[in-house]
């Protein structure tokens, strides 16, 4: 919240009502170079948005993040959004507010796993407080920095998000981010508008993320010495396009809610559009502190608006105003830029609190988020993680690790009746550690005889005497990654999957080998507990 309030205030005594326009290209080229300056002498960990400096702390760094990145990414943010660089600020804060929960965590002297825990935390709490979104900003939190909507932290991380969002409403008052009037579905043909708005929504995003990530590997090219004076090439183009056209300046939130309401030229949105997609993505490339977040509500808004201008000149009867369609234009372009879709859709409605205009923005959305794949295959975030030289987990990861379940590899096993004797299984029982046979009674499944149980038989000892009552199993639906967790934690190297309707109906068996295989692990292996 100080955050917001400092960028807006510096921001209206940098550019004071009737100032001259020569401050439109000085004040940010001079605010570029200032922040340049102090990101490579003072905090290097500063640079960029912020969202993958977040999921390095919470991946690689055990959820460290300096107390001076935290005050450097607030400094120099703030510095660069109020000169009029054309980023936003919803992506620092975040690094921000993880930041803080990593020190506080430190300082509590907490462990590493649960310092880590409160990164997410950190991260709904500033964006519920910079969006004014508080559901979006728990999705968001566990969509796109942990991957995982039931992490296990998503009871915090809702309490810090609603936390955030009361005091910003005792602070601030209870005001959505943008007020927009009433619109509603004119006619059912403007479902097929709306489609068509994905569509070019989509290809918006993938030129501005192909731009942005082809300039930052241009400017890392540069010699090293250069890297504090990158950032002013980004200054001094929105300068110069400031020059002329001062809507370009900043993140433009004045002029979304301007176009919300219909109020700006056909011409002007269409220019706005391309121009804010150069903009941003020379001033983040070259280096600026500042984020997408808000500069892609910017974009989608003015191609929305451009779509929904020639659409109402063409058939005036059957659409809404531009402003409906400048609305679901700012879903459609976050949806493609950042991929998180569930929080696209519910950050543009509690931003406007507006539900009439759900079903279209989903339609939107998801067109929008398939091109945006097809065309770019790699996230945004992930793109510039690798170009750091860092690999995070993937979403197309975890959806494969997903994919890989027990059902892919169980076989059927020979068993063992409650009856059998354990005589003539010494020999078996001996052969290595890990091995166990699941001990049936009749059709039921009623223990299961490990080979470490199996050595101690007495005479005349059957199967059903030594067979544990309680025991490990799986279900032919859960991940290879759960049956191998669970053969670690009781050293056997096979557990017996059972049926989800009655765990006493034995499917088979899972062994560890079957499980490397379908990892792509070759080789022979000892203690096979699928053989006899």
């Amino acid at each position: 919240m100080a955050f917001i309030l400092l960028t807006g205030r510096l921001a209206a005594r940098m550019y004071p009502p009737g100032g001259a326009a020569w401050r439109r290209v000085l004040i940010p080229v001079l605010g570029a170079l200032s922040s340049g300056w102090l990101l490579t002498k003072y905090f290097p960990n500063a640079r960029g948005s912020g969202i993958p400096q977040t999921k390095f702390a919470l991946f690689i760094h055990e959820g460290y993040i300096s107390l001076k990145t935290v005050l450097g990414k607030f400094l120099c943010c703030s510095l660069s959004l109020a000169s009029g660089i054309a980023l936003g600020r919803e992506g620092p804060s975040v690094q921000i507010g993880a930041g803080i929960s990593s020190v506080l965590g430190r300082r509590c002297g907490l462990q590493p796993d649960d310092v880590k825990a409160l990164i997410p935390v950190g991260c709904s709490a500033a964006l519920a407080a910079a969006f004014n979104t508080p559901i979006a900003a728990v999705l968001f939190s566990l969509e796109e920095i942990l991957g995982d909507l039931h992490a296990p932290v998503m009871g915090s991380v809702v309490i810090s998000s609603a936390t955030s969002w009361m005091v910003l409403h005792l602070i601030l008052g209870d005001e959505p981010l943008f007020h927009v009037p009433a619109y509603q579905l004119v006619s059912p043909y403007e479902f097929v508008l709306y489609a068509v708005l994905g569509v070019i929504g989509g290809l918006a995003s993938v030129a501005f993320v192909k731009l942005l990530l082809g300039l930052r590997i241009w400017f890392r090219r540069l010699p090293k010495w250069s890297v504090w004076m990158q950032p002013a090439v980004g200054g001094l183009l929105v300068g110069l396009l400031g020059w002329f056209l001062p809507e370009v300046l900043g993140v433009g939130y004045d002029y979304v809610e301007r176009v919300l309401g219909g109020d700006l030229a056909l011409k002007t949105v269409a220019l706005l559009a391309i121009l804010k997609i150069v903009a941003t993505a020379t001033c983040y490339s070259s280096g600026n502190a500042g984020g997408i977040f808000g500069p892609s509500l910017f974009i989608g808004a003015m191609v929305g608006g451009t779509v929904g201008s020639v659409a109402h000149a063409i058939l005036p009867g059957s659409t809404a105003n531009p402003g409906a369609y400048a609305l679901i234009g700012m879903g459609t372009a976050f949806a493609g830029i950042v991929r998180t879709p569930l929080t696209s859709v519910i950050m543009i409605f509690e931003m406007t609190r507006d539900y009439s205009i759900i079903v279209p923005l989903m339609i939107s959305n998801l067109i929008s988020f398939f091109v945006s794949y097809r065309l770019q295959r790699e996230p945004i975030y992930e793109a510039l993680s690798h170009q750091e030289g860092v690999s995070l987990p993937t979403g197309e990861t975890r959806e494969h690790m997903a994919r890989l379940t027990v059902s892919d590899v169980v076989e059927s096993v020979p068993t063992l009746a409650v009856t059998t004797p354990l005589e003539p299984m010494r020999a078996d029982l001996a052969d290595g550690a890990g091995r166990a046979w699941p001990v049936m009674d009749g059709e039921r499944l009623v223990g299961l005889l490990t080979a470490a149980a199996g050595r101690k038989m007495a005479a005349g000892a059957t199967a059903g005497n030594l067979a544990a009552k309680e025991f490990p199993f799986v279900h032919p639906d859960h991940p290879l990654s759960l049956a191998l967790e669970k053969m670690g934690d009781h050293h056997l190297n096979v557990l017996p999957v059972v049926s989800r309707a009655n765990v006493s109906q034995l499917l088979g068996v899972v062994t560890l080998p079957e499980i490397l295989k379908a990892y792509g692990v070759g080789g022979p292996l000892l203690g096979s507990g699928g053989e006899r």
